[in-house]
């Protein structure tokens, strides 16, 4: 795939973690979602697979419904992959749309898998009150 110069997805990895961050620019519509996904499939079946991929919305100024869509097919290809998936900066209009559709947990799951304590039992609460 020849990735346009004013291209509004930019991947940038990282070698030394084997961590994809890609730079969401402008409005993530049919066409720049079918580009992010394009680019994001094509480094986690490539020859160096990232272990991480970062979605950095800093520069993001909109999203649809064919853009969302594109998210949770993202989604998908990095659970298959083994990958962890992370929405960095994620803008006010994002995280609001993310959060009435439902799907923030599901795109997000990795975060919180991560965050997670390692230890069996670890920062779970108990109920004084013999629940």
């Amino acid at each position: 795939m020849s990735m346009a110069r004013d291209s509004r997805v930019r991947p940038a990895p990282d070698r030394e973690t084997v961590t994809l961050t890609v730079r969401v620019c402008g409005d993530l519509d049919e066409a720049a979602g079918a580009e992010l996904t394009a680019v994001v499939v094509a480094r986690l079946t490539g020859p160096e697979p990232p272990r991480t991929v970062r979605l950095d919305f800093r520069a993001l100024e909109g999203i649809d419904r064919l853009g969302l869509a594109e998210l949770l097919m993202i989604r998908r290809h990095t659970g298959a992959a083994g990958a962890a998936l992370h929405l960095d900066n994620r803008p006010v209009a994002l995280e609001r749309l993310l959060r009435r559709t439902n799907v923030l947990g599901h795109l997000t799951a990795a975060e919180t898998a991560e965050a997670a304590p390692e230890r069996p039992g670890a920062g779970l609460v108990h109920s004084a009150y013999g629940d």
